[in-house]
């Protein structure tokens, strides 16, 4: 495997060579590059390596700038020390994002992943696949909210809260120590910060935790009746339309 390493840092140059090598004895590193400048020029003159790893911050600019500048057919690991070029990576020739320091099996695991597709279907996959790991990597849910209690601030953890609700254009917060607080966001809002392996938004007024369910009770038009811990709301309905996905989710 033709290998061309494009990194502006000797020592992580060096490491990605020596860990590529222990992963693939066949891997021969055509060159290792620390520009853009040097890198177009490169790829320019020569044939296209079978692999590219290459970093994103380079000596005289961002890598980005080479696939604008240059046409680059080679499948791309992206290794670098910041997260949030994900995005970007995708849109060119990414077939994974790793970030520093390298770990080997990281590096064994994109290797296999080239191995496992083959060109024709390289685009789509690659790109689904990336995606996938992009959004575990930039998606950042709430792990505390900040709540101002009479003249004092404190702080509530997620884990702590047993569910979210709506009342009277009031959003308040029920923690599982009986407790509750408002909070100034909208239901909406709530949903978008919150992991939704935790909570879910049974109708436009609640958002459940698995562990603030207390009963459930069927009811009329393939409904469902919730009881909730610390609530005396006797009408905490699943909308027909969300029981489908409510049940999936209980599953999880």
């Amino acid at each position: 495997m033709r290998v061309l390493i494009i990194e502006d840092e000797p020592l992580a140059a060096a490491r990605v060579e020596k860990l590529a090598k222990e992963i693939n004895s066949e891997v021969i590193i055509l060159e290792k590059i620390d520009s853009v400048a040097a890198a177009v020029a490169w790829l320019t003159k020569n044939t296209s390596p079978d692999l590219i790893l290459m970093d994103i911050q380079l000596a005289d600019g961002m890598s980005f700038q080479i696939f604008e500048r240059c046409n680059v057919s080679a499948p791309v690991i992206f290794i670098t020390a910041f997260d949030e070029y994900a995005i970007k990576a995708f849109k060119v020739n990414g077939i994974d994002y790793i970030l520093k320091p390298v770990d080997k099996d990281e590096l064994s695991n994109a290797f296999k992943k080239l191995d496992n597709l083959s060109r024709p279907k390289v685009t789509h996959q690659m790109l689904e696949s990336m995606m996938n790991s992009m959004q575990a990597m930039t998606k950042n849910y709430r792990e505390r909210f900040v709540i101002k209690v009479g003249e004092h601030l404190r702080t509530v953890a997620l884990v702590d809260i047993l569910y979210l609700y709506s009342l009277d254009k009031i959003t308040f917060a029920q923690v599982n120590d009986g407790r509750k607080y408002i909070f100034d966001f909208t239901m909406d809002q709530l949903e978008a910060m919150v992991d939704p392996a935790r909570f879910f938004r049974i109708n436009r007024k609640y958002l459940v935790s698995l562990e603030a369910i207390q009963d459930m009770i069927t009811h009329t038009n393939s409904r469902l009746k919730l009881i909730l811990k610390s609530s005396d709301d006797t009408d905490i309905i699943v909308a027909r339309e969300r029981v489908l996905e409510f049940k999936g989710w209980l599953e999880r």
